[in-house]
């Protein structure tokens, strides 16, 4: 689907004014996402259970009120089971760990580039998780004989790099955007270890993963 993008409703949940304010406008400029904000986790309940939940909430784990995963659960439970994601620094790996178990669909580093930060949030919305690969352990990706990672639209994808096509094609065989299938590569290449697709692909004919 490369046509207009369907307009998303953003709750951005920070206790940092400047970021809200500063993401807030580049999210909404370009009239595809409407951005609502909130400076704690009371105050993004209230304002899920006002609106019957938004497409993508963004929950920094520092923010008054907050208390790992459970403060993840509660903000699922108010959002209507839609997308809930942390958006913070650096998250211990327990701490990250509870919040995935609770129910959040991915980590959105600060560190992220706004561009990339916007691709993310799609993605997300289309029902993928997100991680940046720095966060993908060595634990995750693929050893011979290991158990495979990857999900099952990650492997549709796979099987199209190994049959050389280009994202585009994938994209349009699976109704999806260029952008959804660029950032699964990016999620196959870091679960297994590959620096580029065609190294992926090569990974996956050796271990007959597609």
């Amino acid at each position: 689907m490369n046509g207009t993008p369907v307009e998303l409703s953003i709750l951005i949940a920070d206790d940092h004014k400047l970021i809200l304010d500063v993401l807030g406008a580049y999210l909404s400029k370009d009239g595809d996402m409407a951005v609502a904000t909130a400076a704690s986790l009371q105050e993004a309940v209230e304002k899920m259970a006002e609106t019957g939940g938004f497409d993508v909430v963004l929950l920094d784990l520092d923010m008054p009120g907050m208390n790992g995963g459970q403060g993840v659960a509660s903000a699922l439970e108010a959002n209507a089971g839609k997308p809930v994601v942390l958006f913070s620094g650096d998250v211990p790996d327990p701490v990250l760990q509870d919040a995935l178990a609770a129910g959040a669909m991915g980590l959105f580093p600060k560190t992220l580039p706004i561009k990339t930060l916007k691709n993310a949030i799609r993605f997300v919305a289309a029902g993928e998780t997100y991680m940046p690969p720095s966060y993908l352990t060595k634990d995750m990706r693929v050893e011979a004989g290991g158990e495979n990672p990857l999900t099952n639209k990650e492997m549709i994808v796979l099987r199209g790099l190994c049959l050389g096509k280009a994202n585009k094609e994938i994209a349009r065989e699976m109704t999806l955007s260029d952008v959804t299938i660029k950032m699964h590569v990016r999620s196959i290449c870091a679960k297994l270890g590959a620096a580029n697709r065609t190294q992926a692909a090569m990974i996956a004919r050796q271990r007959r993963l597609a």
